[in-house]
């Protein structure tokens, strides 16, 4: 809009239509430029920064602030609702009737239909939703305030508090493809099974800085405790430990901010193949961590939202129950535990602000 001339003179003569990939999607597969439509869902318009939250609605004042046109704009729909059908191909006239962000797709994948219900998706980062309800909580804690689903025209929205961590399985293959400790991400359970524990070992691999609850871009990535017995199999366990640890970190900041204590986990995604990290999860957590069957929970809650649309009714999501594969459960006691977050906690601390450290740093001695 401010580079391209192209950009502004279709701008200028209402021949411009934005959207986010979704709604790129949409209108190509309803037709595109003969008829396609041009619509969004609630979800992934609240990343825009451009809705408000409340009322669902495009914000005049936020779209003043961005000088973004109003009239370029999708219209935002439910998650779940018969948006268009495909006009081509051997699947043409089948409905399209559901649309939902990644992780709000997997909240839905996991069933966590009720207030004070979470869950954890872990891949290259770790992404937490904490179901509120009908109620929209505004996080004092470091955690973003977001739209889970609406299922309906006429349903009202389900908000969630999110919690991401920038660095999960990405450590992982840093240690395999930076330092070399190990020939494939597949060894990473059977190395750190070799030993009991980390030998007092933190790793906080804040390679970009820190995501929620922490918010320190400046920070950068530690590791500590070592000594001449420190071994691989150490550093890659507290490579594990720490992704336990960071979901504690938003565990306790969603805690904070809604007053009552998880009281399991339901987790996803490719990294909860690793039994180990599992159980430390539980264990580092103190809480039993659930994972389904399913473990691709983004795909299926995008099915169940298709098929829970009016006009379809597939799948009644009122008395639908995950299937569960396994659950771990805490192991160890409550005093090691809190000696162990607590050690991570000093870890944090000492990996802040290290990118804007100079000579006259007062804490340089």
């Amino acid at each position: 809009m401010d580079n391209e001339p192209k950009v502004q003179k279709a701008i200028y003569e209402k021949q411009c239509l934005f959207g986010t990939i979704d709604t790129w999607l949409l209108w190509n597969l309803t037709g595109g430029i003969n008829g396609g439509v041009h619509v969004t869902d609630v979800t992934n318009a609240s990343r825009t920064l451009l809705m408000n939250i409340q009322s669902l609605k495009w914000d005049p004042i936020l779209c003043r602030f961005f000088n973004i046109p109003m009239n370029i704009l999708p219209t935002i729909l439910s998650s779940s609702e018969i948006y268009g059908t495909l006009t081509s191909g051997p699947f043409k006239g089948i409905p399209i009737s559901g649309c939902l962000g990644d992780q709000h797709a997997a909240l839905l994948g996991q069933m966590c239909f009720k207030k004070g219900q979470a869950k954890s998706t872990y891949g290259t980062g770790c992404f937490l939703l904490y179901n509120t309800g009908y109620t929209k909580v505004d996080s004092n804690h470091g955690l973003l305030t977001t739209v889970a689903y609406k299922l309906g025209k006429s349903t009202p929205a389900v908000y969630a508090l999110e919690g991401s961590v920038a660095v999960a399985g990405a450590a992982i293959n840093w240690l395999k493809d930076n330092l070399k400790v190990m020939n494939s991400v597949s060894e990473v359970e059977n190395i750190a099974s070799h030993v009991m524990h980390t030998g007092d070992v933190y790793f906080v691999p804040a390679f970009s800085g820190l995501y929620a609850p922490y918010w320190q871009q400046e920070a950068r990535g530690i590791l500590v405790g070592l000594t001449e017995e420190t071994e691989k199999g150490h550093i890659i366990r507290a490579s594990l430990e720490a992704v336990c640890f960071q979901t504690r970190d938003i565990l306790e900041a969603m805690h904070k901010d809604c007053g009552y204590p998880l009281s399991q986990l339901q987790v996803d995604g490719g990294m909860t193949s690793n039994n180990l990290l599992m159980q430390l999860q539980s264990d580092l957590c103190g809480i039993p961590v659930v994972r389904p069957l399913m473990v691709e929970s983004t795909a299926l809650g995008a099915a169940m939202a298709a098929g829970h649309a009016e006009g379809i009714g597939v799948w009644d999501l009122d008395h639908m129950q995950p299937k569960i594969s396994d659950t771990f459960y805490p192991v160890i006691t409550d005093e090691e535990r809190d000696k162990r977050y607590h050690k991570w906690k000093c870890a944090v601390e000492r990996c802040f602000h290290w990118d804007v450290t100079t000579p006259q740093d007062p804490n340089i001695l």
